[in-house]
Protein backbone atom coordinates (compact mmCIF):
# COMPACT_ATOMS: atom_id res chain seq x y z
CA UNK A 1 0.00 0.00 0.00
CA UNK A 2 1.51 3.40 -1.23
CA UNK A 3 0.46 6.37 1.36
CA UNK A 4 0.68 10.25 1.30
CA UNK A 5 1.06 11.88 4.90
CA UNK A 6 0.72 15.81 4.98
CA UNK A 7 1.20 17.35 7.93
CA UNK A 8 0.56 21.35 7.88
CA UNK A 9 2.41 23.60 10.26
CA UNK A 10 2.50 27.49 10.61
CA UNK A 11 5.24 28.16 8.40
CA UNK A 12 6.10 24.81 6.85
CA UNK A 13 4.21 21.75 5.55
CA UNK A 14 5.92 18.48 6.15
CA UNK A 15 5.06 15.46 3.21
CA UNK A 16 6.03 11.67 3.19
CA UNK A 17 5.78 8.79 1.23
CA UNK A 18 5.05 5.32 2.78
CA UNK A 19 4.73 1.87 1.35
CA UNK A 20 3.17 -0.15 3.89
CA UNK A 21 4.99 1.01 7.48
CA UNK A 22 8.42 2.21 5.51
CA UNK A 23 8.88 5.58 5.47
CA UNK A 24 10.51 6.30 1.48
CA UNK A 25 10.54 9.81 1.32
CA UNK A 26 10.11 13.01 3.32
CA UNK A 27 10.29 16.45 2.85
CA UNK A 28 10.09 19.46 4.70
CA UNK A 29 8.46 22.13 2.85
CA UNK A 30 9.80 26.05 3.85
CA UNK A 31 7.14 28.40 2.96
CA UNK A 32 8.57 32.27 3.07
CA UNK A 33 6.60 34.47 5.40
CA UNK A 34 6.30 37.12 3.06
CA UNK A 35 4.13 34.72 0.95
CA UNK A 36 1.82 33.90 3.93
CA UNK A 37 1.06 37.45 4.45
CA UNK A 38 -0.91 37.73 1.70
CA UNK A 39 -3.55 35.32 3.01
CA UNK A 40 -5.98 36.85 5.24
CA UNK A 41 -6.72 33.36 6.87
CA UNK A 42 -5.33 30.38 7.20
CA UNK A 43 -7.44 28.09 4.41
CA UNK A 44 -6.95 30.92 1.90
CA UNK A 45 -3.58 29.15 1.75
CA UNK A 46 -5.02 26.08 0.36
CA UNK A 47 -3.98 26.19 -2.96
CA UNK A 48 -0.66 27.40 -2.50
CA UNK A 49 0.19 24.55 -0.39
CA UNK A 50 -1.13 22.21 -2.27
CA UNK A 51 0.99 23.39 -5.36
CA UNK A 52 3.78 22.85 -3.34
CA UNK A 53 3.50 19.16 -2.50
CA UNK A 54 2.53 18.23 -6.09
CA UNK A 55 5.45 20.01 -7.07
CA UNK A 56 7.76 18.29 -4.61
CA UNK A 57 5.99 14.71 -5.53
CA UNK A 58 6.44 15.42 -9.03
CA UNK A 59 10.49 16.16 -8.73
CA UNK A 60 10.91 13.10 -6.68
CA UNK A 61 9.35 11.43 -9.63
CA UNK A 62 6.03 10.12 -7.13
CA UNK A 63 3.15 9.57 -9.42
CA UNK A 64 -0.10 10.91 -7.74
CA UNK A 65 -2.20 8.37 -9.20
CA UNK A 66 -0.19 5.41 -7.32
CA UNK A 67 -1.66 6.33 -3.53
CA UNK A 68 -3.54 4.28 -2.08
CA UNK A 69 -4.58 6.27 0.63
CA UNK A 70 -3.76 10.18 1.72
CA UNK A 71 -3.48 10.94 5.67
CA UNK A 72 -3.76 14.34 6.40
CA UNK A 73 -2.82 15.95 10.23
CA UNK A 74 -6.33 16.33 11.86
CA UNK A 75 -7.54 19.82 12.38
CA UNK A 76 -9.35 21.84 14.71
CA UNK A 77 -12.88 20.27 14.57
CA UNK A 78 -15.47 19.85 17.24
CA UNK A 79 -14.30 17.24 19.76
CA UNK A 80 -13.88 13.37 18.70
CA UNK A 81 -13.21 10.32 19.83
CA UNK A 82 -9.47 8.64 19.76
CA UNK A 83 -9.45 7.23 15.91
CA UNK A 84 -9.51 7.46 12.31
CA UNK A 85 -11.98 9.10 10.42
CA UNK A 86 -12.90 9.58 6.87
CA UNK A 87 -12.69 13.17 5.69
CA UNK A 88 -16.32 13.98 4.59
CA UNK A 89 -18.21 17.35 3.45
CA UNK A 90 -19.24 18.01 7.28
CA UNK A 91 -15.53 17.88 8.33
CA UNK A 92 -14.54 20.14 5.67
CA UNK A 93 -17.41 22.74 5.60
CA UNK A 94 -16.24 22.85 9.70
CA UNK A 95 -12.32 22.94 8.55
CA UNK A 96 -12.97 25.65 6.01
CA UNK A 97 -15.08 28.10 8.00
CA UNK A 98 -12.79 27.44 10.91
CA UNK A 99 -15.86 27.14 12.84
CA UNK A 100 -14.07 25.89 15.98
CA UNK A 101 -10.74 27.21 15.35
CA UNK A 102 -7.88 28.49 12.93
CA UNK A 103 -4.55 26.52 12.75
CA UNK A 104 -2.51 25.24 9.79
CA UNK A 105 -3.76 21.78 10.77
CA UNK A 106 -7.28 23.00 9.42
CA UNK A 107 -5.35 22.54 5.95
CA UNK A 108 -4.10 18.36 6.01
CA UNK A 109 -7.55 17.25 5.48
CA UNK A 110 -8.69 19.88 3.29
CA UNK A 111 -5.35 18.94 0.70
CA UNK A 112 -5.68 15.21 1.24
CA UNK A 113 -9.10 15.20 0.18
CA UNK A 114 -8.76 16.86 -2.68
CA UNK A 115 -5.72 15.12 -3.68
CA UNK A 116 -7.41 11.80 -3.22
CA UNK A 117 -10.48 13.04 -4.93
CA UNK A 118 -8.62 12.76 -8.26
CA UNK A 119 -7.58 9.05 -7.75
CA UNK A 120 -9.47 6.71 -8.51
CA UNK A 121 -10.05 4.26 -5.53
CA UNK A 122 -8.17 6.33 -3.28
CA UNK A 123 -9.51 6.98 0.43
CA UNK A 124 -8.64 10.35 2.81
CA UNK A 125 -8.41 10.04 6.30
CA UNK A 126 -7.23 12.04 9.33
CA UNK A 127 -6.22 10.34 12.79
CA UNK A 128 -6.09 11.40 16.51
CA UNK A 129 -6.65 15.29 15.83
CA UNK A 130 -5.73 17.64 18.23
CA UNK A 131 -8.89 17.47 19.56
CA UNK A 132 -9.41 13.86 21.12
CA UNK A 133 -12.07 14.18 23.93
CA UNK A 134 -11.64 11.56 26.22
CA UNK A 135 -11.89 14.00 29.58
CA UNK A 136 -14.36 12.64 32.08
CA UNK A 137 -16.67 14.72 32.98
CA UNK A 138 -15.28 15.71 36.39
CA UNK A 139 -12.44 17.16 34.55
CA UNK A 140 -14.54 19.07 32.46
CA UNK A 141 -15.67 21.36 35.21
CA UNK A 142 -13.93 24.42 35.80
CA UNK A 143 -14.51 27.03 38.61
CA UNK A 144 -17.14 29.07 37.39
CA UNK A 145 -20.18 28.07 34.84
CA UNK A 146 -18.90 30.75 32.39
CA UNK A 147 -16.04 28.57 31.69
CA UNK A 148 -15.34 24.89 30.78
CA UNK A 149 -12.38 23.19 30.86
CA UNK A 150 -11.54 21.30 27.28
CA UNK A 151 -8.83 18.93 25.53
CA UNK A 152 -7.03 20.47 22.62
CA UNK A 153 -3.12 19.13 23.26
CA UNK A 154 -0.70 16.41 21.24
CA UNK A 155 -3.25 13.27 20.72
CA UNK A 156 -1.26 11.80 17.71
CA UNK A 157 1.99 11.56 19.46
CA UNK A 158 0.51 10.99 22.86
CA UNK A 159 -1.30 8.04 21.65
CA UNK A 160 1.42 6.36 19.47
CA UNK A 161 4.00 7.05 22.04
CA UNK A 162 1.75 5.19 24.96
CA UNK A 163 0.89 2.58 22.88
CA UNK A 164 4.40 2.03 21.82
CA UNK A 165 5.22 2.11 25.41
CA UNK A 166 2.51 -1.05 26.08
CA UNK A 167 4.13 -2.89 22.87
CA UNK A 168 7.47 -2.45 24.22
CA UNK A 169 6.56 -4.07 27.69
CA UNK A 170 4.42 -6.84 26.64
CA UNK A 171 1.24 -5.34 27.66
CA UNK A 172 -1.67 -3.72 25.95
CA UNK A 173 -2.64 0.39 25.91
CA UNK A 174 -5.60 -0.75 27.21
CA UNK A 175 -4.48 -2.75 30.65
CA UNK A 176 -2.03 0.53 31.66
CA UNK A 177 -2.14 3.56 33.74
CA UNK A 178 0.68 5.45 32.10
CA UNK A 179 1.43 9.58 32.85
CA UNK A 180 2.78 10.76 29.05
CA UNK A 181 4.21 14.51 29.04
CA UNK A 182 4.51 15.99 25.35
CA UNK A 183 7.57 18.34 26.15
CA UNK A 184 7.37 20.86 22.37
CA UNK A 185 6.72 24.07 21.56
CA UNK A 186 3.70 23.66 23.45
CA UNK A 187 3.52 21.35 26.51
CA UNK A 188 0.90 19.04 27.41
CA UNK A 189 0.82 15.87 30.50
CA UNK A 190 -2.18 13.73 30.34
CA UNK A 191 -3.33 11.17 32.09
CA UNK A 192 -3.93 7.88 30.32
CA UNK A 193 -6.28 4.98 32.27
CA UNK A 194 -6.69 1.95 30.46
CA UNK A 195 -6.70 2.65 26.73
CA UNK A 196 -8.55 6.91 27.88
CA UNK A 197 -6.71 10.13 28.22
CA UNK A 198 -9.29 10.90 31.04
CA UNK A 199 -7.41 14.31 31.69
CA UNK A 200 -4.87 16.36 30.10
CA UNK A 201 -4.02 19.96 30.14
CA UNK A 202 -5.51 22.00 27.45
CA UNK A 203 -1.80 22.94 25.44
CA UNK A 204 -2.89 25.48 22.94
CA UNK A 205 -5.73 27.75 25.40
CA UNK A 206 -2.63 28.43 28.14
CA UNK A 207 -3.31 25.82 30.16
CA UNK A 208 -0.04 23.95 31.98
CA UNK A 209 3.23 24.42 32.21
CA UNK A 210 5.23 27.16 30.50
CA UNK A 211 7.20 26.42 26.94
CA UNK A 212 9.44 27.38 24.88
CA UNK A 213 6.54 30.11 23.44
CA UNK A 214 3.80 29.25 26.00
CA UNK A 215 2.99 30.63 28.75
CA UNK A 216 1.27 28.15 30.15
CA UNK A 217 -1.05 29.13 33.34
CA UNK A 218 -0.70 32.23 34.89
CA UNK A 219 -2.14 34.01 37.60
CA UNK A 220 -6.19 34.54 36.52
CA UNK A 221 -6.15 38.15 38.06
CA UNK A 222 -2.96 39.81 36.85
CA UNK A 223 -4.56 38.43 33.39
CA UNK A 224 -7.60 40.21 33.99
CA UNK A 225 -5.91 43.34 35.22
CA UNK A 226 -3.65 43.29 31.94
CA UNK A 227 -6.33 43.04 29.53
CA UNK A 228 -7.91 45.87 30.89
CA UNK A 229 -5.08 48.23 31.28
CA UNK A 230 -5.46 49.58 27.90
CA UNK A 231 -1.46 48.91 26.89
CA UNK A 232 -2.61 45.81 24.83
CA UNK A 233 -5.23 44.49 22.22
CA UNK A 234 -6.45 41.15 22.15
CA UNK A 235 -4.02 39.69 19.31
CA UNK A 236 -1.42 41.00 21.44
CA UNK A 237 -2.72 39.39 24.73
CA UNK A 238 -3.30 35.87 22.32
CA UNK A 239 0.58 36.16 21.17
CA UNK A 240 1.53 36.65 25.02
CA UNK A 241 -0.40 33.46 25.75
CA UNK A 242 0.46 31.61 23.09
CA UNK A 243 3.98 32.22 20.30
CA UNK A 244 5.62 34.86 22.46
CA UNK A 245 5.34 33.60 25.87
CA UNK A 246 7.41 30.66 28.28
CA UNK A 247 11.34 30.79 27.39
CA UNK A 248 11.02 33.27 24.15
CA UNK A 249 9.72 36.06 26.66
CA UNK A 250 11.87 35.63 29.99
CA UNK A 251 15.15 34.55 27.66
CA UNK A 252 14.71 35.62 24.18
CA UNK A 253 15.11 32.38 22.19
CA UNK A 254 12.89 29.34 22.03
CA UNK A 255 15.91 27.12 21.35
CA UNK A 256 16.27 24.76 23.97
CA UNK A 257 19.48 23.39 22.76
CA UNK A 258 21.05 26.52 22.99
CA UNK A 259 19.63 27.01 26.80
CA UNK A 260 21.07 23.80 27.22
CA UNK A 261 24.39 23.83 24.93
CA UNK A 262 25.66 27.24 25.36
CA UNK A 263 23.80 29.69 28.01
CA UNK A 264 23.71 27.09 31.02
CA UNK A 265 26.98 26.08 30.68
CA UNK A 266 27.97 29.83 29.99
CA UNK A 267 26.74 30.31 33.33
CA UNK A 268 24.35 32.36 32.74
CA UNK A 269 22.00 32.03 36.25
CA UNK A 270 19.00 33.52 34.26
CA UNK A 271 18.98 30.55 32.12
CA UNK A 272 19.54 28.61 34.86
CA UNK A 273 16.65 29.90 36.92
CA UNK A 274 13.96 29.68 33.88
CA UNK A 275 15.14 26.48 32.48
CA UNK A 276 15.04 24.48 36.42
CA UNK A 277 11.26 26.50 36.74
CA UNK A 278 10.07 24.96 33.45
CA UNK A 279 10.98 21.71 34.63
CA UNK A 280 9.76 22.60 38.01
CA UNK A 281 6.32 23.35 36.18
CA UNK A 282 6.29 20.06 34.76
CA UNK A 283 6.69 17.81 37.37
CA UNK A 284 3.92 20.01 39.39
CA UNK A 285 1.63 18.53 36.66
CA UNK A 286 2.64 15.46 36.36
CA UNK A 287 1.96 15.29 40.04
CA UNK A 288 -1.39 16.37 39.87
CA UNK A 289 -1.99 13.57 36.74
CA UNK A 290 -0.40 11.39 39.56
CA UNK A 291 -3.81 12.33 41.92
CA UNK A 292 -6.21 11.83 38.99
CA UNK A 293 -5.29 8.65 38.57
CA UNK A 294 -5.70 7.84 42.30
CA UNK A 295 -1.60 6.56 42.40
CA UNK A 296 -1.83 3.89 40.43
CA UNK A 297 0.69 4.65 37.76
CA UNK A 298 2.18 1.74 35.54
CA UNK A 299 5.33 4.39 33.86
CA UNK A 300 5.58 8.08 33.49
CA UNK A 301 6.33 8.66 29.61
CA UNK A 302 8.62 12.15 28.36
CA UNK A 303 8.08 12.67 24.97
CA UNK A 304 8.31 15.20 22.00
CA UNK A 305 11.45 17.52 20.95
CA UNK A 306 12.39 18.82 24.03
CA UNK A 307 13.14 15.14 25.47
CA UNK A 308 16.37 14.85 23.20
CA UNK A 309 17.50 17.38 25.49
CA UNK A 310 19.35 15.31 28.72
CA UNK A 311 19.62 18.68 32.04
CA UNK A 312 15.22 18.93 30.99
CA UNK A 313 15.34 15.12 31.41
CA UNK A 314 17.33 14.80 34.12
CA UNK A 315 15.55 17.42 36.29
CA UNK A 316 12.02 16.24 35.76
CA UNK A 317 12.81 12.24 36.40
CA UNK A 318 14.38 13.37 39.81
CA UNK A 319 11.32 14.94 41.01
CA UNK A 320 8.89 12.51 39.95
CA UNK A 321 10.70 8.95 39.57
CA UNK A 322 9.38 8.40 42.77
CA UNK A 323 5.98 8.21 41.35
CA UNK A 324 6.69 5.43 38.61
CA UNK A 325 9.64 4.26 36.59
CA UNK A 326 10.23 6.91 34.12
CA UNK A 327 10.73 6.54 30.23
CA UNK A 328 11.61 8.87 27.78
CA UNK A 329 10.57 8.51 23.94
CA UNK A 330 12.46 12.00 22.26
CA UNK A 331 10.61 13.35 19.06
CA UNK A 332 7.30 12.94 17.82
CA UNK A 333 6.69 10.26 14.69
CA UNK A 334 3.59 12.02 13.92
CA UNK A 335 4.13 11.06 10.18
CA UNK A 336 5.09 7.83 10.84
CA UNK A 337 1.69 7.50 13.22
CA UNK A 338 -0.85 9.02 10.62
CA UNK A 339 0.60 6.33 8.52
CA UNK A 340 0.26 3.89 10.44
CA UNK A 341 -3.18 4.60 10.94
CA UNK A 342 -4.19 5.15 6.95
CA UNK A 343 -2.85 1.74 6.76
CA UNK A 344 -4.58 0.28 9.28
CA UNK A 345 -7.73 1.48 7.80
CA UNK A 346 -7.45 0.20 4.40
CA UNK A 347 -6.26 -3.27 5.96
CA UNK A 348 -9.79 -3.08 7.69
CA UNK A 349 -7.98 -3.26 10.85
CA UNK A 350 -9.44 -0.70 12.98
CA UNK A 351 -13.14 1.01 11.91
CA UNK A 352 -13.01 3.97 9.72
CA UNK A 353 -15.22 6.40 11.99
CA UNK A 354 -17.59 9.15 10.90
CA UNK A 355 -17.47 12.51 11.47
Amino acid sequence: MKILVINPGSTSTKIAVFEDEQNIFQKNLQHDADDLRNFKIITEQFAFRKKAILDVLCEAGYEVNDFNAIVGRGGIIHPVSSGVYAINETMKDDLRTCRFGEHASNLGALIADDIAGTIPGCKSYIADPVVVDELQDVARIAGHPLFKRTAIFHALNHKVIAKSYAKKTGRTYEELNLIVAHLGGGISVGAHRKGKIIDVSNAVDGEGPFSPERSGTLPALQVAELCFSGKYTLPQIKKILTGEGGMVAHLGTNQFQKIEQELIPAGDKKAALIHEAMAYNIAKFIGAMYTVLEGKVDAIILTGGIAWNPLIVESITKKVNYIAPVSVYPGEDEMGALASNGLRALKGEVEVLVY
